[in-house]
């Protein structure tokens, strides 16, 4: 990794700003921020003909470069969040999965060191509070009623660095724990749910504001009994994450979910677990045996989708030369709009003065040609 200067210009390039994009824009590193001003004397670094955007948010990640989120060592864990900051991920959020109540509690206590230490934003629990009907990849026998006693324990345990609860909100004890999470400023999360609508529409006048996965372990939209898809997409109060890996949706389902909630509420995430920049082979997922062929992550018995194996910048690309979405709405959804919810947008999220210097630099064909965490070179640009 390349030393941190002091003072450096990033010039040339197509720069995605909060007001719009700028061609041959300039953006000023000093030390691990972004500055208003240069020196002139600032080194320069000439990235025309590239893109550069702000660093990329994740905050639903089981895991990667072979390292579990769920289950691993602390050194695993920190393999994992630098696998995915080599692909733009400068700011993540560690996901579990069901577990026993004391094992997720002692998990906790592990990944809210690193987050006090800047290596994590924070804690994501994806189960145990999950309905059996839509468990995905979760342990069936592990699942239970969201009782608020039983959040705020794993709350409690996390030591103010929770950040988001997924749960089946119709279950015994779900609208009163959205109330609890929406008191204790943590991100309620509608998922792996088989509610109504009109019990979704409860959960929302709650305080629930994220849907997990949208379309992803849930009732599909139907004409006469809507579901939850409908009242996710529909209520401004609301953001919905998305899968954009070509597996788990549908381009028509993520042009649905883009045109109805609009960009502002949107953000992808990439529900990664081990295998993600690591490959394929055989991988545990909490309790459950997953096998990933062909970058895609399945359960060994039942063959339910395990999480993916996405990195956001994939995500990112995919967006651009497939879908067909302009670069400033990606921008928005995979840096912004996660940002804020994460309550870190005065940080990281989008190049202003000020702020993080947590940049991506992509190449004409959306790769990435350069990975700037914190004013270091994760991924040195090597321009041609």
């Amino acid at each position: 990794m390349a030393a941190r200067a002091e003072t450096t210009v990033l010039a040339g390039a197509r720069v995605v700003l909060p007001t719009g994009t700028v061609d041959g824009g300039r953006v000023i590193i000093e030390g691990g921020r972004i500055a208003g001003a240069a020196p002139a004397d600032a080194g320069t670094l000439d990235l025309s003909g590239h893109w550069l955007v702000p660093g990329f948010v994740d905050m639903h990640n089981h895991g990667g470069g072979g390292a579990s989120f769920t289950s691993g060592s602390v050194d695993e864990v920190l393999k994992g969040i630098r696998t995915h900051r080599e692909h733009g991920t400068t700011t993540l959020v560690a996901s579990g999965v069901t577990g026993e109540m004391d094992f997720l509690a002692q998990r906790a206590g592990i990944l809210s060191e690193l987050v006090e230490q800047g290596e994590l934003a924070g804690i994501h629990f994806e189960g145990p509070f999950i309905s059996p009907c839509r468990k995905g990849a979760h342990s069936e026998s592990l699942l239970r009623d969201p009782d608020p006693a039983e959040v705020r324990k794993l709350l409690d345990a996390a030591r103010g660095t929770a950040k988001m609860v997924t749960l089946a909100t119709e279950l015994p004890g779900g609208i009163e724990s959205v109330r609890l999470l929406a008191e204790h400023g943590v991100i309620a999360a509608i998922g792996h749910t088989d509610a109504t609508y009109e019990q979704t529409v409860e959960a929302i006048d709650a305080g629930a504001t994220v849907a997990t996965h949208l379309f992803n372990a849930m009732p599909p939209l139907g004409h006469r009994a809507p579901g939850p898809i409908a009242a996710l997409l529909e209520d401004e109060r609301v953001t919905v994450e998305l899968i954009n890996d070509g597996t788990h949706l549908h381009p028509a389902a993520l042009e649905l979910a883009f045109h109805r909630a609009g960009a502002g509420r949107v953000a992808f995430i990439t529900d990664a677990m081990d295998a993600a920049g690591f490959g394929d082979g055989k991988y545990q997922l909490g309790p459950l045996a997953v096998e990933v062929k062909d970058g895609v992550a399945r359960l060994v018995e039942g063959g339910s989708i395990a999480g993916s194996t996405l990195t956001l910048d994939t995500a990112f690309k995919r967006a651009a030369t497939v879908d067909g979405l302009p670069v400033e709405d990606i921008v928005q959804a995979i840096s912004a709009n996660p940002a804020k919810l994460l309550g870190v947008y005065d940080k990281v999220g989008s190049l202003e003065p000020g702020k993080d210097a947590d940049l991506v630099v992509l190449a004409a064909d959306f790769s990435v040609a350069g990975v700037l965490h914190k004013g270091e070179w994760v991924v040195e640009p090597h321009l041609g």
